[in-house]
């Protein structure tokens, strides 16, 4: 005999928010992956959690008035060490934040069930779930932005580590290079993270700052100088590529990847970082599986995207696999 139950009712979107030390991103994700809304604010320049959580509470409420479904959840990325089983923020250098209950205060701002997650696992899961490295068991993301960060997928399980896991910047590739600013000296973010690469080349190159401080160039920049014959920038850009080539061969030896994902800015050099990076990881490899070096899809949005799914996971409390 078949009893008609009533149909559940659809799923509402989710809102994933990725905060940055520069820009808070936010979009509404319905349950079928598409992005119904998006706001950008820039993040307040007192790091103080009260009031980064304030805006971003405030960024949460703009997001919901234009969404016309019931939000379900609320997923957070955020930069640091991140214990998402806690929901707590160990450590957020950038945002000034130490031991701070994210999850629990944005909750009780905003009402709705919150997950907490790290940026750079948070952008791993965007692509695992719905970018380049869909479908993969075995899969490796390395973000080169201002520092260098990993989200490591094996055996189709995020790896966490109690919120320690894929520091990839900090694995030493030059014990006698510079420090770091983690107190330890010649750590992968020292030379090829975007920042690295831009203070290489002035170190080589006398280059200039603006008014403001800020650099005058950027990776991309220096990529393209280095491609047009700047001998300066061939030998940084040169000595990035070998450097993390022999980390990510440490990583794949550990973890036994079929496919690293390479994201972030320095990523948007293109087939300039992804085939030279692919010869050096091949170079330090021997026994071990070789995996392919792709570049990101998801683009700027994929902490967003991957906040929202760890918000959406948690909702069914269903792990992120």
């Amino acid at each position: 005999m078949t009893t008609n139950q009533p149909a559940a009712p659809p799923a509402g979107p989710v809102l994933g928010v990725d905060v940055g030390g520069t820009l808070i991103k936010a979009a509404a994700v319905a349950a079928d992956g598409e992005v119904v809304a998006r706001l950008e604010r820039p993040t307040p320049p007192a790091r103080d959690p009260d009031t980064v959580l304030s805006a971003v509470g405030s960024v949460v409420e703009t997001l919901r008035a234009q969404v016309p479904d019931r939000v379900e959840a609320l997923g957070v990325a955020v930069p640091g060490i991140i214990d998402e089983a806690r929901g707590v923020a160990v450590m957020a250098a950038n945002l000034g934040w130490r031991d701070t209950p994210v999850a629990d205060l944005l909750s009780a701002a905003t009402g709705l069930p919150v997950a907490l997650g790290h940026d750079v696992r948070a952008a791993c899961v965007a692509e695992w779930r719905l970018g380049v490295a869909k479908g993969g068991s075995d899969v490796l993301l390395a973000t080169l932005g201002t520092g260098i960060g990993a989200g490591v997928v094996s055996g189709g399980r995020l790896l966490v580590g109690s919120g320690y896991a894929g520091q990839l910047g900090h694995t030493v590739v030059d014990p006698d290079g510079q420090r770091c600013s983690c107190g330890q000296r010649g750590c992968l973010a020292t030379i090829a993270s975007a920042t690295a690469v831009v203070r290489r080349y002035a170190e080589r190159t006398g280059g200039a700052e603006h008014p403001d401080g800020t650099p005058a160039l950027s990776a991309r920049d220096v990529a393209q100088r280095a491609r047009a014959g700047d001998p300066a920038a061939a030998a940084v850009w040169a000595d990035a590529v070998g450097a993390l080539g022999r980390s990510l061969a440490i990583a794949v030896t550990v973890f036994g990847s079929e496919l690293v994902v390479l994201g972030g800015g320095l990523a948007l050099a293109g087939d300039q970082l992804i085939g030279p990076v692919q010869d050096s990881l091949d170079e330090w490899l021997t026994f071990q599986r070789r995996p392919r070096v792709v570049r990101a899809a998801m683009g700027a949005e994929s902490g967003v995207l991957g906040a929202a799914l760890l918000g959406r996971a948690a909702l069914e409390e269903t792990p992120v696999t």
